[in-house]
C-alpha cells in the first residue's frame, strides 16, 4: 500500500521539530525513504512540502538540507503569534461549535487541576491541546493551517519554560473560554492578546541538536505518525 506524502512530512517534520535532524544536516531522499520504511516518491513530495512551510532548504551540491533559522527569524515568528492567535480567539468566539466548547472547558478543568496539583508534567500537553482546539474552533482552514505551522515552528526553536504561577495562566485560558462561549469577540482578543503577551516572556532559544540514526516505520492509520 502506498504511503501517503503527508504521513512522511509529519514523520519527517516531527524529526526535525524534536531535533533529530540538526539544523543545515543533509536530508537525503535514500536517507529518509530508508529510516521511515517507505519508497522515494512520498518522500520527494515531503520535502517539497517542507520547503514550503520553511523547515528546509534546497543548497547548490548539497540537495535538501534543514533550514537555519536566524535568531530575527525566530523573534518575527512569536510577533506573528501575537497577532493571529487573538485574531483566532475573536473568530472562534464568532464561529465556535458546542462541541468545541465542551472540549475547552474540559480541558480547562483538567489543566486548573493539573496547576493545582503541580503536575507540571500534563500541562505542556494539556496547553498544547487547548490552543489546537481553540485554533480550529476559528472556523477558518486556512488561519487554522498558519496557526498550526507557526506552533510547529515555534516549538522547532524555542524551548519554553513553565510559567511560575501556572494556576494563573489556566485561569487566563478559562476567562478565553468563557469569551468564547458568550461569542463576545473583542473580549475573546483582548485577553489572547494579554495572554501572547506573557507567554512569550516564557521562550527561550535552542541549541542545535546533534542527529540521531535510529529507524522507524511510518504508521499510515489516520494518517499519523
Amino acid at each position: 500500500m502506498r504511503v501517503p506524502a503527508r504521513s512522511v512530512c509529519t514523520a519527517i517534520r516531527g524529526d526535525i521539530v524534536s531535533g533529530v535532524f540538526e539544523r543545515g544536516s543533509r536530508l537525503t531522499e535514500e536517507q529518509l525513504a530508508r529510516r521511515y520504511g517507505v519508497s522515494r516518491v512520498p518522500v520527494r513530495e515531503a520535502l517539497r512540502t517542507l520547503q514550503s512551510e520553511g523547515f528546509v532548504v534546497t543548497r547548490r551540491h548539497a540537495g535538501a538540507c534543514v533550514a537555519e533559522p536566524t535568531e530575527q527569524e525566530a523573534a518575527d515568528l512569536l510577533e506573528i503569534r501575537q497577532l493571529l492567535e487573538p485574531l483566532g480567539a475573536a473568530r472562534a468566539a464568532q464561529r465556535r461549535t458546542e462541541a468545541h466548547l465542551k472540549v475547552l472547558r474540559g480541558l480547562v478543568r483538567l489543566g486548573q487541576d493539573r496547576a493545582r496539583r503541580d503536575r507540571g508534567e500534563d500541562l505542556r500537553s494539556l496547553g498544547a491541546w487547548f490552543h489546537e482546539t481553540l485554533d480550529q474552533a476559528c472556523g477558518s482552514p486556512g488561519l487554522t493551517a498558519l496557526l498550526t505551522q507557526l506552533r510547529h515552528k515555534i516549538a522547532w526553536m524555542y524551548s519554553v519554560e513553565q510559567p511560575a504561577r501556572p494556576v494563573e495562566a489556566w485561569v487566563e485560558h478559562g476567562a478565553i473560554v468563557d469569551a468564547v462561549a458568550r461569542g463576545d469577540a473583542e473580549r475573546a482578543r483582548a485577553l489572547a492578546t494579554l495572554h501572547a503577551e506573557r507567554t512569550t516572556e516564557a521562550h527561550r532559544l535552542r541549541t542545535a541538536v546533534a542527529v540521531r540514526t535510529s529507524q522507524h516505520s511510518v504508521n499510515t492509520a489516520g494518517g499519523r505518525i
